[in-house]
């Protein structure tokens, strides 16, 4: 099933063939440099099937990203609920998130996917927020946030609970962003 399609990119489901780079991206080094583990092969198979199950059950979740003239799958960018971060976000905040292979970092697949997202959770769903998080050093996740017309938020940054404290400290502070649904409005009528 294709979600958004954009000028270089598609966003759809996950097919089988794109396994091998799900699994990928979770075991990287580089692109896990700001989480606390690693996936293995089995972990990664069965977030996959988690993911592609909310993508069937509601429309949202982390969709494959296919670059559009090659066919090949290079990562995720989707829109989701958030989970168990009560506060800072409230039970039916969804958030905005990808993660992408290294070869195809620099090109701004990333921002063309986010914000195609945008306009879909905007204008097509009224979405009433979209929030994004990421560790507080995590400088290229949270340019792309501003590119795509988020703002800092800072009084909803927060250590996570879900990194521990004993082996990751550095890891637990994340920063959020946040765009409403009154300033995208606002924004598009400028």
């Amino acid at each position: 099933m294709i979600i958004r399609e954009t000028p270089k990119l598609i966003l759809r489901e996950w097919k089988e063939s794109d396994r091998d780079l799900f699994r990928e991206i979770n075991a990287d080094e580089k692109v896990m440099e700001f989480f606390p583990f690693r996936r293995s092969h089995a972990e990664a198979d069965a977030v996959l099937e988690t993911i592609n199950g909310m993508i069937r059950g509601s429309g949202y979740g982390f969709y494959a990203m296919e670059l559009r003239e090659t066919g090949e799958v290079m990562g995720f960018c989707g829109i989701s609920p958030v989970m168990n971060l009560d506060p800072p976000f409230p039970i039916g905040t969804m958030e905005i998130g990808w993660r992408l292979a290294t070869r195809y970092w620099g090109h701004g697949y990333v921002t063309e996917a986010a914000q195609s997202l945008l306009v879909m959770a905007f204008d097509e769903k009224e979405t009433p927020e979209i929030v994004s998080f990421a560790v507080h050093d995590n400088h290229r996740s949270t340019r792309v946030m501003e590119r795509i017309g988020l703002k800092r938020d800072p009084s909803r940054d927060f250590d996570h609970p879900r990194v521990p404290d004993d082996t990751h400290p550095h890891l637990r502070p994340h920063v959020a962003y946040a765009l409403t649904l009154a300033e995208w409005r606002e924004r598009q009528s400028q």
